[in-house]
């Protein structure tokens, strides 16, 4: 698929901060899914070994999930480790990765976080601008943010709050297992992008695209 090349990637950590601020202003992140229209949903997942990132897209059906696209794309990892700065370590390979893409996905859930980023810029969010289609950002951990007690059910969700701003949501995609953190990465919203990931995972914690999208990953050659 095409891709809106923003930017290079040689940066250093410096650089890429202040390109974060830069970009941040351009997300949006109050537009609402249509959720009835969403057809395609694709998992994206890089997996790091050795030194070397392996991405992977699933493009599945929605609600049934049966797999349509399963497209990789591995090279040597060219970013440190920085919280806050996943984008400039797994973008390289990613921008690889959906060049080969042939699906046109309606949504795309990224194992990593949208708006719930110090800098409201996450993988999500900045990888939206270069699809320019919508995204969400699924975080296994907190980034930043605070919320209210949360809730054993599933379906039991919080406002994620960081200085004041609501910038995404935690929730219980299952019973008495640990919360997702869940925000719009670009053109969507908290609430849909909430109501997309439950419905994306009908059995596990992590959404079903997600858990393809990891397994792909995860298989280094």
């Amino acid at each position: 698929m095409d891709l809106a090349r923003r930017h290079g990637w040689d940066l250093t950590p410096t650089q890429a901060v202040a390109l974060q601020r830069r970009l941040a202003a351009e997300v949006v992140a109050d537009r609402a899914l249509d959720l009835d229209a969403v057809r395609l949903v694709a998992g994206v997942d890089v997996s790091v070994k050795n030194d070397r990132s392996h991405a992977a897209i699933v493009v599945a059906t929605f609600p049934d999930f049966r797999v349509v696209e399963t497209v990789t794309a591995l090279m040597p990892t060219p970013f440190p480790y920085v919280p806050g700065l996943l984008s400039f370590r797994e973008g390289p390979v990613l921008e690889e990765a959906f060049g080969r893409l042939e699906a046109e996905p309606d949504v795309f859930l990224f194992d990593g976080m949208g708006t719930a980023h110090p800098r409201r810029i996450g993988i999500a969010s900045h990888m939206g601008l270069w699809l320019q289609r919508p995204t969400i950002g699924v975080g296994k951990t907190r980034l930043c943010g605070r919320n209210a007690p949360l809730d054993e059910e599933k379906g039991a969700h919080q406002p994620l709050v960081d200085k004041g701003e609501t910038i995404g949501a935690v929730v219980r995609t299952r019973t008495g297992k640990h919360p997702l953190f869940i925000s719009p990465g670009h053109l969507a919203d908290i609430p849909s992008s909430v109501a997309l990931v439950l419905a994306c995972a009908p059995k596990y914690r992590l959404p079903e695209p997600i858990r393809l999208a990891h397994k792909a990953a995860g298989a280094f050659v």
